[in-house]
């Protein structure tokens, strides 16, 4: 019997694609059970379009500012990411919200991770909110992506301490390293062993053999 084909991966990033790089490495792994078959981001000349570039794998870009509306640019988003036959959709630091279109075609297989326990301290300055907060724990959550802002199904959290000394760069630095270690932990496994979401509750299981 024949391994399946590895899942397909679609990472979109609009920076560095740390992340990215760690799912490339990842994935150079035929035990991985998936490959990145494409890299999108919503603007040129950015360090995470060049990692795909020496990868050898596919990108694009699709620009806000190119289009006459969200709705056309969230349009021509969803028609390049769908070119590619994703199983799954991966956000590594993509800084665009995406529209109706493109959660119609995979709000459930698109994925992000934020930097806090949602849902505590939603938005872009997860690690500072905890701070001035003054929680001891907080760390980072993988979800698939609704219509809110970081209010989808949670698939996994991992916890970070918080330490008396913390500034917010030193902070956010060690959660994404734990960050990073989760989304290719559970993108591995969701490929591997499927999963189900029901009542906001994202189940991973070991697929029969």
């Amino acid at each position: 019997m024949t391994d399946p084909a590895p899942a397909r991966l679609v990472v979109l990033v609009s920076g560095s694609g740390s992340n990215l790089q760690e799912l490339l490495d990842a994935s150079a792994d035929p035990a991985y059970g998936a490959k990145v078959v494409a890299v999108g981001a919503d603007r040129d000349g950015i360090a995470g379009l060049d990692r795909a570039a020496a990868a050898g794998v596919p990108t694009f870009v699709a620009k806000l500012k190119e289009f006459a509306t969200r709705d056309d640019w969230d349009a021509a988003l969803t028609a390049l990411v769908a070119e590619h036959k994703p199983d799954l959709v991966i956000s590594a630091g993509f800084l665009k919200l995406v529209g109706p279109a493109f959660l119609a075609a995979f709000g459930d297989r698109y994925i992000n991770t934020h930097n806090a326990l949602l849902p505590s301290f939603p938005g872009i300055h997860g690690p500072r909110d905890a701070l001035a907060y003054g929680v001891k724990i907080t760390g980072a959550t993988l979800f698939f992506v609704d219509a809110g802002v970081d209010t989808g199904p949670i698939i996994a959290q991992v916890s970070v301490p918080v330490l008396d000394d913390d500034t917010e760069e030193t902070l956010s630095e060690r959660i994404k390293v734990a960050e990073r270690a989760q989304l290719v932990e559970h993108v591995g496994r969701l490929v591997r062993e499927g999963w189900t979401i029901a009542e906001r509750k994202v189940r991973i299981h070991e697929r029969q053999r």
